[in-house]
């Protein structure tokens, strides 16, 4: 049998040295790293002061591969890692896009070329306090707030996770370890958007709703002073998202149930927007139920609809849209397709700044205000929730449950009464 080299076996060898005394190493026995998904050999130590230390540290090699907490030796670094995760992502392409900027911008700039096998925890809280304090010129020169920062730590963490476990790059993932901001830190600086009450709700509605009384308007269907009225009332009438309303279809309005089908969205990629079908946390196909009133405002759309599809002929291409593009200002030659949700938020804001709304009242604080009020309203928590397609009841009381003054003062009454309290003085 042929004599195995010197180490390769896992036995401790001296190595001569010149000009100093002479020094121990020894190598690991061919084993299988999962890192390469090979077998090899590497050397533990090569400069142990006797062979004692160096059979010792075979020991402990050997005592921590057994036990699962060797780390695989590994050049990978976490901008390979990043990349190759948000390759293999199977969610939405929207939140591909969201995740994109962030591992760009603030990931891979930071430890993009740091191996993953020598991430640590520290390392990673590091990171997040340098996001914290620094300001960022892509958000304006300030530093990321605690949601985004959070954000960031859950898109590592999950790109971690996919190497660790056994047989694996790493055997624990050093992100459960770290510090990210808490949901209280994200909770208290989360600004407090405004809500509207359903009296104000309805002084909005009306005042949309009025012909704007100029030589060329005569109240009816063609001008476009009311061109967006339906669309703003369908935002103020139901909870859904600005994505959401701007899907809507003809062929799934259930008019004698008046219920409708969420089945599509207009959804924001980069510098673009496309129709695509809803699938947000697997409620596609949704059914929300409105009142008839609602009913008639998009029977009233559907007649201007109509309207402007027989004037513009041929330059309609229908999409089956019910807040498609029109012809006023006819964008890139054709009428019918989706909206472009940015332009529709830019429209709301100069509709909110002529009704003299709150400054800061987004189109998505229409959902809060209307989830809001049916709250205060007392009705039932389950329906609410359901039309919001929230994942539970417990979810909406506790993101749009809002102690109010009245509500209080009503409780301390109501209390008050069954204690009698007014019968003592």
């Amino acid at each position: 049998m042929a004599k195995r080299g010197n180490g390769l076996g896992g036995t401790p060898v001296e190595i001569p040295r010149t000009g100093r005394p002479n020094t121990w190493g020894v190598r690991t026995p061919l084993h299988f790293n999962p890192a390469t998904g090979r077998k090899e050999r590497y050397w533990i130590g090569r400069e142990y002061k006797n062979k004692t230390e160096a059979e010792r540290a075979l020991r402990k090699w050997h005592t921590d591969q057994e036990a699962g907490t060797l780390t695989p030796r590994s050049d990978m670094t976490m901008g390979q890692l990043m990349d190759g995760w948000l390759a293999k992502h199977r969610g939405e392409d929207t939140t591909k896009e969201g995740y994109e900027p962030k591992i760009r911008l603030h990931i891979k700039p930071h430890i993009g070329r740091e191996k993953v096998v020598e991430v640590t925890d520290d390392r990673l809280d590091e990171l997040y306090r340098l996001l914290e304090s620094t300001p960022i010129e892509a958000n304006e020169n300030k530093p990321l707030g605690p949601k985004s920062v959070r954000h960031i730590h859950n898109i590592i963490s999950a790109a971690l996770d996919s190497v660790t476990g056994p047989r694996k790059l790493l055997t624990v993932n050093p992100a459960h370890t770290a510090n990210p901001p808490t949901e209280r830190q994200i909770k208290a600086a989360t600004p407090d958007f405004p809500t509207l009450n359903d009296h104000e709700t309805a002084h909005f509605l009306k005042e949309i709703w009025e012909p704007c009384g100029n030589r060329a308007c005569d109240g009816g269907l063609t001008h476009h002073c009311r061109r967006d009225a339906p669309l703003w009332t369908a935002y103020a009438a139901t909870s859904c998202r600005r994505s959401e309303v701007l899907g809507w279809k003809w062929s799934l309005i259930h008019w004698d149930e008046c219920a409708i089908e969420l089945a599509w969205v207009v959804v924001e990629e980069g510098n673009t927007y496309r129709l695509r079908k809803l699938t947000k946390d697997g409620d596609d196909n949704a059914i929300i139920y409105v009142d008839q009133a609602l009913m008639n405002v998009l029977k009233w759309q559907k007649e201007r609809q109509d309207a402007e599809r027989e004037r513009l002929g041929d330059l309609w291409v229908d999409h089956d849209l019910v807040f498609a593009r029109d012809g006023f200002k006819l964008y890139r030659g054709e009428a019918g397709g989706p909206q472009d949700p940015e332009k529709v938020s830019a429209r709301w804001r100069t509709a909110r700044n002529r009704l003299h709304l709150p400054d800061n009242f987004r189109l998505h604080d229409w959902r809060a205000s209307k989830i809001t009020n049916d709250l205060d309203n007392h009705e039932n928590p389950v329906e609410v929730s359901a039309n919001a397609r929230h994942h539970s009841p417990g979810y909406t009381m506790a993101r749009y449950g809002r102690r109010r003054a009245e509500g209080a003062k009503k409780l301390a009454a109501s209390s008050a009464n069954r204690l009698g309290l007014s019968s003592l003085v």
